[in-house]
């Protein structure tokens, strides 16, 4: 993620700031311009918040020329909890903050987001939360089907997230994690099973036979567990459930790697040990991922940045940050969603290796 400045007095602001801390302006995220937004009295230039912004879940802005009332993130959505219940809008609040991370990567990478009100599949998102009387009814299930990404409002409590986490034996389980491997499915639906002649074909040579019966294969690796040998295969233990769920981890991983690589470069950060004297955990990084062609590139400093992070995190007494280790077949699989990504993409040129900052709206 990058850092931004706001374009009334060009203090540093953040992807989820509604207001800058300096001038006190209120600022939105215009996604057409990739840039923040200066707001006076609610609008610059005809520019307008989005409509959730009323409930403190958005802060992103609409052009002029929209008819729009939502913007290109919250237009997505087809449920959304009761307003009307206080615990209800704070879960979604954290749910919005994550899927407008994931909807900066996706409008980054400029990739096919089908319109709710197109014909066809699209991409949609429900936020639902337990029957209040589940014991007599259905749980929400989070999980992706045609198009429709499902995620219960209790993954929002970070309690019972990390209660599910611990029962799960999952060495992680955020938000965003969500969000990235459910849109994943979307993303072989749309990019590898509709993608064009022999792009299947290329997904089943890294991932493997999609073909192999899905519940069954579900329900061996929750009864037994991954499979032997897992870790230099795949990203996760899950992913070596079956291919579809090795894609859509895969996915998820990458735009996690990618992300926090952008966040490393608008910091400007090195990793430069003076202990390291044989230099493999030395990493300048000061590139642009959504733009960066060689994928090689992105891993290179990618590694070294997760031994600091989680040397980071144990000081804090914390989890690790990226508990994975990520073998040459799960590198394989990355490197195949980096070109799958970026075949579907078109970018604007970066400036001098990174994005134009502070961008004015006329």
């Amino acid at each position: 993620m990058r850092l931004f400045n706001c374009v009334n007095c060009g203090n540093v602001v953040h992807f989820e700031n509604t207001q800058c801390q300096s001038c006190l302006a209120s600022i939105g995220y215009s996604p057409r311009l990739t840039t923040m937004i200066a707001l006076s009295n609610g609008a610059q230039g005809g520019w307008r918040l989005c409509q959730n912004a009323q409930f403190g879940v958005c802060n992103w802005v609409m052009p002029p020329d929209s008819p729009e009332t939502l913007c290109r993130a919250c237009r997505h959505n087809k449920t959304i909890p009761n307003v009307s219940i206080p615990a209800n809008v704070e879960a979604w609040r954290k749910i919005e903050l994550a899927k407008h991370r994931l909807f900066y990567s996706l409008v980054r990478f400029n990739l096919p987001l089908v319109p709710p009100t197109a014909d066809g599949e699209r991409l949609i998102f429900d936020f639902l939360r337990d029957d209040d009387h589940h014991t007599h009814g259905p749980r929400v299930m989070t999980g992706h089907e045609n198009g429709l990404v499902t995620l219960s409002l209790a993954e929002a409590d970070d309690a019972e997230r990390e209660r599910r986490r611990t029962s799960m034996n999952e060495p992680y389980r955020t938000l965003l994690g969500h969000f990235r491997h459910e849109v994943g499915h979307y993303f072989w639906d749309t990019l590898v099973r509709d993608g064009g002649e022999g792009e299947l074909e290329s997904c089943r040579a890294v991932f493997g036979d999609d073909t192999i019966d899905y519940a069954a294969a579900l329900r061996r690796h929750y009864d037994n567990g991954p499979v032997a040998n897992w870790a230099p295969n795949f990203v996760s233990a899950y992913a070596s459930s079956h291919p579809w769920e090795d894609f859509a981890e895969s996915w998820a991983h990458y735009f996690h790697i990618v992300d926090t690589v952008e966040t490393a470069s608008a910091f400007g950060l090195h990793v430069e040990p003076d202990i390291d004297w044989p230099g493999r955990l030395r990493a300048i990084v000061d590139f642009d991922p959504y733009v960066e062609p060689d994928f090689k590139k992105i891993v290179d400093v990618w590694i070294p940045l997760t031994v600091a992070m989680n040397s980071l995190s144990r000081s804090m007494g914390v989890n690790d940050a990226y508990p994975f280790v990520l073998g040459e077949g799960a590198l394989r699989k990355l490197s195949y969603i980096h070109g799958l990504a970026r075949s579907r993409s078109r970018h604007a040129p970066a400036v001098n290796g990174r994005l134009r900052q502070g961008a004015t709206v006329q």
